[in-house]
Order: C-alpha cells, then sequence, then structure tokens
C-alpha cells in the first residue's frame, strides 16, 4: 500500500480508501453488517487505514458499521473521514431528494449546514463512530441556504475543541473553495472521477493542484460500471440506484465493454483484474491524491487494496489513456 498527503496537513491516507457508503445500504440495495465489518477489518489487515462514510449512509448505520469495525484497532493508526450536512430527521435548509430509508420508509433529505446543526451531527457522529474526534471533516454538499461563513466557522470551532482534525469538502467547485478559503484551512476536495466522468479536470483540478489541495476521487469505478462485470441487460435490484441512472444504459454499457475488451490484454499481463487496472490508472492522474473504493465483502475489498502495488509504466498510462479518448457515452 501506498500513502499520502492530504494538501499541507500531516494526516497521510492510503491511496486506496475504503469508501463505506455500500457498507450503510442506503441506496446500494442493502448489505450484510458482519460482512461489512470484515471488509473494513481485513482492509486495514492489507494497509488500507482510512475510511470514508458520513451520516446520511443508512442513517447512521454506516457510521455505526465502521464503529464497530475499528474498536479494536489502534486508533492513531487509522483516519476517519466522515461528513455532516445532509440531514434526514428535519424538513430544514436546501431540499436535496426524495429517498427510502433502510426499512423501505419514504424520507426527504435537505442539505443544511448551519451552525448548530454541524455541532449537534459531529457529536452524533462521534458517539457512533465510538472516537473522541475525526481526521477529516467534509461537508457533504454545498447549502445554499446557510452562508459558508457560518459553516466554516463552526468547523473551525470543532477543531479548536479537538473533535476534528482538518476540513475537507465535498462535490465543491473552484469557487466554492475559493469561498470557504477566507474562513478555514481546507485541505481536501472529494468528488466524483472516472475514467467515465472527468469533467474535473477542466477547473476544478487545476485549482486543486496550484493551492495544494487534494482530490479524492469518488466512484473511481463509476460504481461497478468499470469493473468489466456488467453486460448490456444487467438487471439491478429495485431499490438500487443505479438503475435509474444513464450510465447503465444497454448502450452504455456495451460501449465501455468494448472500451474494457481493449485493455483487458494489459490487465492479464500484470495478472490483475480489470477494476484493479482502472482503480491505479486513477491513482496516477494528476491531482488525484486517492480513490475511495467501496466493497460489500473482505474479498471486494482486498482486491481493491492490491490495485496500490499494481506496477505501470509512463507509457501503459498513456496507453489506457489513448483507448479512452475513444470512448463517448450517449445521454
Amino acid at each position: 500500500m501506498k500513502y499520502r498527503k492530504l494538501g499541507n496537513s500531516d494526516l497521510e491516507l492510503s491511496v486506496i480508501t475504503f469508501g463505506a457508503w455500500a457498507a450503510g445500504g442506503w441506496m446500494w440495495g442493502g448489505t450484510e453488517r458482519s460482512e461489512a465489518v470484515k471488509a473494513i477489518r481485513e482492509s486495514f489487515d492489507a494497509g488500507v487505514t482510512s475510511i470514508d462514510t458520513a451520516p446520511v449512509y443508512g442513517q447512521g448505520l454506516s457510521e455505526e458499521i465502521v464503529g464497530e469495525a475499528i474498536k479494536d484497532l489502534p486508533r492513531d493508526k487509522v483516519q476517519i473521514l466522515t461528513k455532516y450536512g445532509m440531514r434526514w430527521d428535519l424538513a430544514k435548509g436546501d431540499f436535496a431528494m426524495h429517498s427510502k430509508n433502510n426499512d423501505g420508509e419514504e424520507i426527504d433529505i435537505y442539505k443544511y449546514a448551519a451552525k448548530d446543526s454541524i455541532i449537534k451531527e459531529c457529536e452524533e457522529s462521534l458517539t457512533r463512530l465510538g472516537t473522541d474526534y475525526i481526521d477529516l471533516y467534509q461537508i457533504h454538499w454545498h447549502d445554499k441556504t446557510t452562508p459558508i461563513e457560518e459553516t466554516m466557522e463552526a468547523v473551525s470551532r470543532l477543531i479548536e475543541q479537538g473533535k476534528v482534525r482538518y476540513a475537507g469538502v465535498c462535490n465543491y467547485s473552484a469557487d466554492l473553495m475559493q469561498e470557504a478559503a477566507k474562513y478555514i484551512s481546507l485541505v481536501s476536495d472529494q468528488v466524483p472521477y472516472s475514467m467515465v466522468k472527468r469533467d474535473i479536470e477542466k477547473e476544478l483540478l487545476p485549482y486543486c493542484i496550484e493551492n495544494n489541495k487534494s482530490i479524492l476521487a469518488y466512484s473511481p469505478l463509476e460504481r461497478g460500471l468499470l469493473t468489466g462485470k456488467m453486460k448490456p441487460g444487467h438487471q439491478f435490484a429495485a431499490d438500487d440506484h443505479r438503475a435509474s441512472l444513464y450510465f447503465y444504459k444497454d448502450e452504455n454499457l456495451s460501449r465501455v465493454s468494448n472500451y474494457l475488451d481493449q485493455i483487458k490484454p494489459l490487465a492479464e499481463e500484470k495478472n490483475v483484474s480489470i477494476g484493479q487496472l482502472v482503480l491505479k490508472w486513477t491513482i496516477e492522474q494528476p491531482g488525484i491524491t486517492i480513490a475511495l473504493a467501496g466493497a460489500r465483502d473482505a474479498k471486494q475489498a482486498l482486491q481493491n487494496a492490491a490495485a496500490a502495488d499494481v506496477v505501470l509504466s509512463p507509457e501503459e498510462i498513456s496507453l489506457i489513456s489513448k483507448h479512452l479518448e475513444k470512448l463517448e457515452l450517449v445521454k
């Protein structure tokens, strides 16, 4: 495993970080708690010391699972990344979406990052995680109803109190990062980035490189699309959010499959899976500090971890990118 520092901090994360969204079951068709705990623990043994979660993932369940998984691990050897600003327990703020909880009940979720709400969320996260500090605290989405100054001042207070080590953001544009940087020292932005979703390369990535901010890439495998396991006609569970996304239209599944067939010989030469090759390519892109990879079980988690050790020459990375230039998805 390899490790990289976030921005100008002394916080080092494993380049493959465990993404615990699916572990919470929310929007992913459910998961088995004991399997998720085992996956996190075996990932740690394989060098994956960083875990990214959020309260809204399973309405607290993902954080509880992370807390259970790390309770017997040395706390100073684990980096906990969690978030704030997505509330399902009050109708307040910037409406985000209609969804369902893990019991199948309809719920509304709001982006809300007012001062008092953040303080409350942090205390609840600390309890669920079974720890007295969070390594990286990230706003989940921009809340248009709350001034960024108020939000960041609340996080600054948490840092002063020792409950948070560093501040990050998620899904922020370069402009939003510049505004937030007036009130707090940010170390990172967690955003979607994959072979088929590279829009951050236009503005956000150059800004982060110039200002020494790290990019935490989530959905680097585009929620399974880039593993090579999805073919036209793929059936999702009724409560799996991917069924409604354009990435998984049969035409796009076919186009992606054809692309992956072109890089498959390289994967076979390296004796790795397509998914491992894709993860390695991702963390070798300029400005990408780490990649978040989710897993439902220990087997998947260990495969993700092993991607960090794949050796790719600059020429091989260039070859993968060259084939990628011809891939276009339909919306």
